[in-house]
């Protein structure tokens, strides 16, 4: 009669591991799902930036005033940023229209919105790891004390 308790008990407890854990996994998965559609801009200097505007391969360009960053979408569909120095937006802006480059400006409270921005994926995922092992470790612990409990009960 103790054994089957036992089984019961420990079948509980994997059941219970086992629900948590696709519960993660679900929630990892969700959260990948969404980053799916972002744009990978790689960063590059403002020299380059301006070697590829001296030679035509700049498609659009839209400006963050807040950070003084360039998002660059050049002719062969790749996405860059450059950075350009303080209080140089109006020239670069004028160097681009030149060349006949569409500028688009952010609005500043996209601007102050993107300065302040901090991805929190990857906190949310360690907050729920966190969770999962601390779920397993009282998990395994209860079984522990029950068997001892029940050994010592015998």
């Amino acid at each position: 009669m103790i054994e089957r308790a036992t089984v019961r008990t420990v079948g509980r407890g994997a059941l219970l591991a086992l629900l948590l854990g696709c519960w993660a996994l679900l929630l990892v998965g969700l959260s990948a799902a969404r980053g799916e559609t972002a744009i990978i801009y790689t960063h590059e200097s403002y020299p380059q930036y301006q070697s590829q505007l001296a030679s035509g391969q700049i498609k659009a360009v839209t400006v963050n005033r807040s950070v003084r960053s360039l998002r660059i979408t050049l002719d062969n569909g790749t996405h860059v940023v450059a950075h350009y120095a303080p209080k140089q937006e109006p020239a670069v802006v004028e160097a681009l229209e030149a060349k006949g480059v569409p500028v688009t400006l952010l609005a500043l409270a996209a601007t102050k919105a993107e300065a302040s921005s901090k991805p929190v994926h990857h906190k949310l995922r360690y907050i729920a790891g966190g969770l999962l092992l601390a779920v397993v470790v009282i998990v395994g612990v209860v079984l522990f004390v029950n068997r001892r409990r029940k050994a010592l009960a015998d």
